[in-house]
């Protein structure tokens, strides 16, 4: 069997045609285009689906189903977006639009718990029956798995971890709150801190400062990491604030859900060992106290494609 998956993103729309094995065997790439009306953004994503399928050399009618993971709240039961900020949907009829467009059963999750299926199915979490996949990239997404399926809460916005407060009064973040973990643990978090950290040090000659010419701007996420394999002790400090706010917030998520696994992925987890292990060690100090399997952190597997793999297979949990 074949399935259809799409990740629809604030500036791209990635489909593929993935098999039962969990392999993409096409994809189409498109640049997204918002704001939109709703007929504009169907025929959007049913030009990324019939690339491919053109790709995979297959047609409409060898597809079983099709699944989508959308950024915001998605309202599985009715099958519209109820709210997405960056793509400017309200209440927006996904599910019967895309499905007349392709003619197919079509199946709709929030992005993040749509990569986080993938995780569980074909990735990192593979093997797990309670799973978090928390991705750091402009914001902190996240995925629940209870009990082998998505948990998506009561009003289908359950996840954004991003927003629990772990600086009371600290950075104020887009949602209205103030020191979110968001605001510290995604990349742009770590940008900030690597910024303020540097504004504060006295010596600007050191490899941090000449890593950026000289100019807080050009100030990027894997600055602090690149200065610290280099022996700075500035990037080294930056890194350790970093740790103990990213772990901050694991800790928190872990102790909630005392999860078989949790996986990091996005951007920063591209800084593999050198980020994961010593949040490892966080974590084991910073979980709470209890005598039988402790959770394992992991960096995720898919990149990119956990959402693609993960919305293709979202017609499994029907």
């Amino acid at each position: 069997m074949h399935y259809l998956g799409i990740d629809l993103g604030g500036t791209n729309i990635a489909a593929g045609i993935v098999n039962q094995n969990h392999q993409i065997l096409g994809r189409g790439k498109i640049k997204t285009t918002v704001p939109c009306s709703e007929d504009e953004m169907i025929a959007q994503l049913a030009n990324a689906a019939m690339a491919a399928l053109k790709d995979a050399n297959k047609s409409m009618g060898q597809i079983t189903w099709a699944g989508i993971g959308c950024p915001g709240a998605v309202n599985t039961e009715k099958g519209i977006v109820e709210f997405s900020s960056n793509l400017f949907f309200h209440n927006f009829q996904l599910k019967t639009k895309l499905e007349e467009k392709l003619g197919k059963k079509v199946f709709m999750e929030n992005d993040a718990n749509a990569a986080a299926y993938g995780e569980f199915r074909a990735g990192a979490l593979q093997g797990a029956r309670n799973a978090l996949a928390i991705t750091l990239g402009t914001g902190v997404g996240c995925g629940i798995i209870v009990d082998g399926s998505v948990y998506s809460g009561s009003n289908f916005a359950a996840g954004e971890m991003g927003h629990m407060v772990i600086q009371m009064g600290g950075r104020p973040c887009h949602c209205g709150r103030k020191g979110c973990w968001e605001q510290y643990a995604a990349a742009t978090g770590l940008k900030q801190t690597t910024r303020e950290m540097m504004a504060a040090s006295s010596d600007h000659t050191s490899p941090i400062w000449k890593s950026v010419e000289g100019d807080l701007s050009k100030v990027k996420g894997r600055t602090a990491f690149d200065a610290m394999r280099a022996g700075d002790p500035l990037g080294k400090a930056i890194v350790n604030q970093y740790i103990e706010h990213l772990g901050c917030g694991v800790a928190n998520a872990i102790n909630i859900f005392e999860p078989d696994l949790l996986c990091i992925g996005g951007g920063v987890a591209n800084e593999g060992n050198a980020l994961l292990e010593p949040l490892q060690d966080y974590v084991d100090r910073e979980q709470y106290p209890i005598t039988g399997k402790r959770t394992t952190v992991c960096l995720a597997k898919l990149g990119n494609d956990a959402g693609i793999i993960g919305a293709a297979l979202l017609g499994e949990l029907e």
